[in-house]
C-alpha cells in the first residue's frame, strides 16, 4: 500500500516539474519574440523617419554593441573581418607588416616590430607614429588605420612616418607572418629548462612539447614553464600542455553552464611526456584564462609550484557561434573549475557597483588540492610563493595604460647607445631621469583618496562645509598630488622592472629580452634557486 501510495505521488510531481520547465521556457521564448518585435518596428520608424540620413549599419553595430557591454568584455559581436583576425590568431600565422600596432584617430604608432619581418627590414621602430599609408591619411581614415596595413604576401605599401619630430618614409614588402606560442626556451645553467609560452593558438602544445624535449635532451632535469603576459587561447590546447606533465586520464578542467551540452569534464588524452620533472610555473595579472587552466591545474593537482603574483581571473569560458552573413557572436557560455573545484574568475560583471563596474570578489572560499594543500578561488591564481617584483599596483598600472615607460623607453634609445645588452644596467641616475619625465609629462593618476575628496566637495551637501573645510581639502588634494612623486620611489622596483622590459626590447627585440631575463629577472633567478633546493620544492608540494 505504501509503494503504491509513493507511486501515486510521484507521477503529478514529476508532470509538475515538466510543466514548470515547458511553462518558463515558453514565457522566456515569448518575451524574446515581444522584444524582437518592439526593435523590429523601432529601427524600422526610426530610419525612414530620422530628420537626417541615417547609417543603418553604423546604428545597429552601435546597439549590439551597447547591448553587450552590459553583460561581460568577453560576449562578443564579429563582423566578417572580425571573424578572419579571430581565426588568424588562434591559427598563429598572417600575411602582414610584422608588428604590433597601437590605433589611434590620427595615427599608428608601432609597439613591437618582430626582428627580420617586414615592418622591421623596413627600418620601423618602436615608437614611430605612421601618419599616412600611400595616398590616404591616417586622420582622414574613418576606420581602424592598421587595416590598411593588411595585404596579400609580396604586396607592399608605403608609409609616412614620425620619429622624434621628423618625418620619414619608407616602403614595406608584406610577407607571410609566423606567431610562436613558444617564442623563447634556453637552458639555464646546466641543469634546468627554461620555456616561455606566451599564447595558446594551435602550435602551443606541439611547441612546448618539442621544447621540453629538446631541453632534457640538452640535459635539463628541472623546467621553468613562464606564462606571464599570456592572454590565453585555446581551451583544448591547455588540456593538452598540462598533459605534457600528467598522464592519461587526469581531470584539468570542468566547465559548468545553464546550457546541460555545454555541462563537460575535459580529461587528459595522451600519455605525459615526464610525469616526474621538478616543475615550476611562473605567472603575473596578465596571465589569464588558459594560463589559469594550466597554472591552476598543475598546481591543484601537486604537480608544480607556481610562482610570481596572483593571475588575472578568468574564469569564463567563450565559444563563437555562427551568425547570417559570415559574423559571429562570440559568447560567454560557462564557467571553468579547476581539478580541486575552484572557478577562479575574478570580476562579477551580473554585480556591479554606481560607476557600473564590475565587483572584484574579495571574499574566497577554500579548496583542497590533490595532496590536501588549502588554496582559494575568486581571484586568479595565488601562487605558493609570490614575488615582488612581479606584482602590479595601480601606479604601475597607470604608467604603462598611459604609454609613459613606453614613451622613455622611446626617448633613452634614441639618447643612449647600448652596444652589449649584456652589460646594460637601469641605473639610480637613470631613475631620477624617469622621475622627471613623468613630473613633465601630463600624465595623470586619480587615486581612490582623490576620487572621494573630489565626490565629496562637488556634492550637494558641500553647503555645509565652511571656506576653511573647502581650503583644507584643497591643499590635502595638491599633498596627494605631491605624494605621487614619492610614489614612484615606494614602487621602484616594480617600475625598474617594467622600464628595463622596453628598453631591452629597444636594443636587442624580444628575443633579446628572453637572453636579459635568464641572467636578470627576479622571477626565474628565484625559480631556479628553489629548484635546486630539492627539499624545500618538495616541502612545498606536500
Amino acid at each position: 500500500m505504501n509503494n503504491l501510495l509513493k507511486k501515486k505521488v510521484l507521477v503529478p510531481a514529476f508532470a509538475l516539474v515538466i510543466l514548470v520547465s515547458a511553462s518558463s521556457f515558453k514565457s522566456d521564448f515569448f518575451e524574446i519574440a515581444k522584444q524582437i518585435e518592439i526593435f523590429t518596428t523601432l529601427f524600422k520608424e526610426l530610419n525612414m523617419n530620422y530628420v537626417d540620413e541615417t547609417n543603418p549599419a553604423e546604428l545597429m553595430d552601435t546597439a549590439i554593441k551597447n547591448m553587450l557591454d552590459e553583460l561581460d568584455p568577453y560576449t562578443k559581436f564579429l563582423n566578417e573581418q572580425d571573424v578572419e583576425a579571430y581565426k588568424i590568431n588562434n591559427a598563429g600565422e598572417y600575411s602582414g607588416i610584422g608588428a604590433t600596432v597601437r590605433s589611434y584617430k590620427e595615427k599608428l604608432v608601432i609597439i613591437e616590430p618582430y626582428k627580420d619581418y617586414p615592418a622591421d627590414k623596413a627600418g620601423l621602430k618602436a615608437g614611430d607614429q605612421i601618419i599616412k599609408i600611400g595616398d590616404i591619411n591616417i586622420s582622414d581614415f574613418e576606420d581602424n588605420g592598421s587595416e590598411l596595413l593588411k595585404g596579400a604576401n609580396n604586396t607592399s605599401v608605403e608609409v609616412t612616418y614620425k620619429r622624434q619630430g621628423e618625418t620619414k618614409t619608407t616602403k614595406i614588402t608584406r610577407a607571410g607572418v609566423e606567431v610562436d606560442a613558444v617564442p623563447f626556451y634556453h637552458m639555464v645553467g646546466d641543469k634546468t629548462g627554461y620555456i616561455v609560452l606566451a599564447k595558446f593558438n594551435a602550435k602551443a602544445s606541439s611547441q612546448t612539447k618539442a621544447a621540453l624535449i629538446d631541453l632534457k635532451g640538452k640535459g635539463a632535469e628541472k623546467i621553468i614553464l613562464d606564462l606571464r603576459g599570456n592572454p590565453g587561447g585555446l581551451l583544448s590546447e591547455a588540456i593538452n600542455v598540462t598533459n605534457l606533465f600528467v598522464d592519461k586520464g587526469e581531470l584539468i578542467v570542468t566547465t559548468k553552464s545553464k546550457v546541460k551540452k555545454f555541462n563537460r569534464e575535459y580529461k587528459t588524452k595522451n600519455k605525459a611526456v615526464d610525469t616526474e620533472i621538478p616543475l615550476v610555473v611562473l605567472v603575473n595579472g596578465s596571465s589569464a584564462s588558459a594560463s589559469e587552466i594550466v597554472s591552476g591545474g598543475l598546481q591543484d593537482l601537486d604537480r608544480a609550484v607556481v610562482m610570481g603574483a596572483r593571475s588575472f581571473g578568468k574564469g569564463l569560458v567563450q565559444r563563437p557561434m555562427k551568425l547570417t552573413y559570415g559574423t559571429q557572436l562570440k559568447v560567454t557560455i560557462s564557467r571553468y573549475f579547476t581539478p580541486s573545484g575552484r572557478c577562479i574568475q575574478s570580476l562579477d560583471y551580473w554585480n556591479r557597483d554606481k560607476d557600473n563596474k564590475a565587483v572584484r570578489n574579495t571574499t574566497f572560499n577554500t579548496f583542497k588540492t590533490k595532496n590536501g594543500r588549502t588554496v582559494e578561488d575568486g581571484g586568479g591564481v595565488l601562487p605558493d610563493i609570490e614575488i615582488d617584483a612581479v606584482k602590479a599596483n595601480p601606479l604601475t598600472t597607470a604608467l604603462l595604460n598611459n604609454n609613459v615607460i613606453f614613451d622613455f623607453a622611446t626617448d633613452y634609445h634614441y639618447k643612449n647607445k647600448i652596444e652589449n645588452i649584456d652589460s646594460f644596467k637601469f641605473s639610480d641616475s637613470d631613475f631620477q631621469n624617469f622621475k622627471t619625465f613623468v613630473s613633465q609629462s601630463d600624465f595623470s593618476f586619480e587615486t581612490k583618496a582623490e576620487k572621494t575628496i573630489k565626490e565629496a566637495m562637488n556634492t550637494q551637501d558641500d553647503i555645509i562645509f565652511n571656506a576653511t573645510v573647502n581650503e583644507d581639502f584643497k591643499t590635502l588634494l595638491l599633498d596627494i598630488e605631491k605624494s605621487k612623486i614619492a610614489a614612484l620611489e615606494t614602487h621602484q622596483k616594480e617600475i625598474r622592472s617594467k622600464l628595463e622590459d622596453e628598453i631591452v626590447k629597444r636594443y636587442a627585440y624580444r628575443e633579446g629580452l628572453y637572453e636579459y631575463y635568464l641572467q636578470n629577472d627576479d622571477a626565474i633567478l628565484a625559480a631556479e634557486e628553489l629548484l635546486g633546493n630539492t627539499s624545500k620544492y618538495e616541502g612545498i608540494l606536500k
